[in-house]
């Protein structure tokens, strides 16, 4: 859970660079093993996973390795780790944790595909694997690096849908390729280039996508929701981006970043605070209840949401309340919460024309803020103060 603008900012340009993979026209390959082992094995701890039932998922893999590969699994105890970087993103003290789990999962699903050159699912786990690190590598900044591992993705991924052409999932991520590569901005669309990639189809992309969400095993809600990013940033389709994300909040209550997206999408695409208002309060009602994952978290950031949409209703007086309940409650997460919160409550003193007042919480959130500042909140405090001058 973060500050809405840099979310988007980050999650736009992960998309690309976790997904660089191209069309390809699978022949067959005479003895080649294909299908995806364990599936409904796997498909549970995924669901989990996207749930947000993060502390079920070792067990989980514990019961699915056996009928599943033991290194699908290690695959999902990174992806499992990764989702709980997403949901606070600016939070680094899982990085470490995670870089040693992809690097080992990649490595050992790596040398399966050496051992079995034949084996579709091995290649496909082996681009999920590289695509899981290149998502984190944009995240942090790495964008060339991340690059690097697209071109690997689109390696892999290629050689399983030539070993096994049923393997529908993996139309996912070409259909995320296709897409991105026609809509990409230029200075995206020369890493293309620079790694020999092929041109994109919107349509067609589209088309994949949709493909893999109506017949994968394991990937419909992560093509859900990467479907609803792309009907938001390309499509200008608000409606349709929410309804996607109205059925991951029916499938995966528990997980508090699709309520939070919800909120956001009706604040920032839909203009409509009310709405956002009341997402939020359901978020907040959520955690409260415990009925969501990390619900202390989730609590802070339903407050910082609720407090920004009274602001914007000219319920200035109101919104001051569950700021205050965020600095009293001092939350390790969502990163920055305590500093946003006295940021917020600035901007909502100068609404009320306490300016003295909005002075001395705008310093505060500066005081707070710190060195690591990513959401810019220092910057923000300092630009509202010489606004008041």
């Amino acid at each position: 859970m973060n500050c809405r603008p840099a979310r988007w900012t980050v999650l736009a340009s992960s998309v690309l660079a976790v997904w660089l993979i191209a069309d390809s026209r699978p022949s067959a390959a005479p003895q080649a093993r294909q299908g995806l082992t364990g599936a409904p094995e796997l498909a549970q701890a995924y669901a989990a996973i996207m749930d947000g039932r993060f502390e079920a998922v070792p067990p989980l893999l514990d019961r699915t390795c056996g009928p599943a590969p033991r290194e699908a699994c290690q695959l999902l105890e990174s992806v499992n780790l990764w989702w709980q970087i997403q949901i606070d993103p600016f939070n680094r003290t899982r990085d470490g944790a995670f870089e040693s789990q992809i690097d080992d999962a990649i490595a050992a699903i790596e040398a399966w595909t050496h051992r079995e050159p034949l084996r579709a699912e091995a290649w496909f786990y082996l681009g999920g694997a590289y695509g899981a690190r290149s998502q984190w590598r944009v995240l942090r900044g790495s964008r060339l690096a991340a690059a690097r591992d697209g071109k690997r993705i689109k390696d892999s991924l290629e050689r399983a849908l030539a070993l096994d052409p049923g393997l529908t999932d993996a139309h996912f991520g070409i259909g995320l390729y296709r897409y991105y590569a026609d809509v990409a901005p230029a200075a995206v669309r020369m890493l293309q280039w620079l790694f020999l990639l092929p041109g994109g189809d919107r349509i067609g992309g589209l088309d994949a996508i949709n493909k893999a969400r109506k017949g994968g095993l394991l990937l419909r809600s992560e093509a859900d929701y990467q479907l609803h990013l792309l009907y938001l940033w390309y499509e200008k389709q608000p409606d349709a981006a929410l309804e996607l994300l109205e059925d991951l909040i029916e499938r995966h209550p528990r997980n508090p970043h699709f309520q939070q997206a919800a909120a956001e999408l009706h604040d920032v695409y839909r203009s409509d605070p009310d709405a956002s208002l009341k997402a939020w309060q359901s978020l907040l009602n959520a955690a409260r209840a415990e009925r969501v994952a990390e619900p202390q978290m989730a609590e802070a950031a339903a407050q910082l949401g609720m407090a920004l949409q009274l602001d914007r209703l000219s319920r200035s007086e109101e919104a001051l309340e569950p700021l205050r309940a965020v600095i009293n409650a001092r939350p390790d997460a969502p990163f920055g919460a305590v500093a946003r919160a006295h940021l917020q409550i600035g901007d909502a003193l100068e609404h009320l024309g306490r300016r003295r007042e909005a002075m001395a919480s705008y310093q505060t959130a500066i005081n707070t803020a710190g060195a690591d500042d990513p959401l810019r909140i220092a910057s923000r405090a300092r630009a509202a103060m010489r606004a008041q001058r």
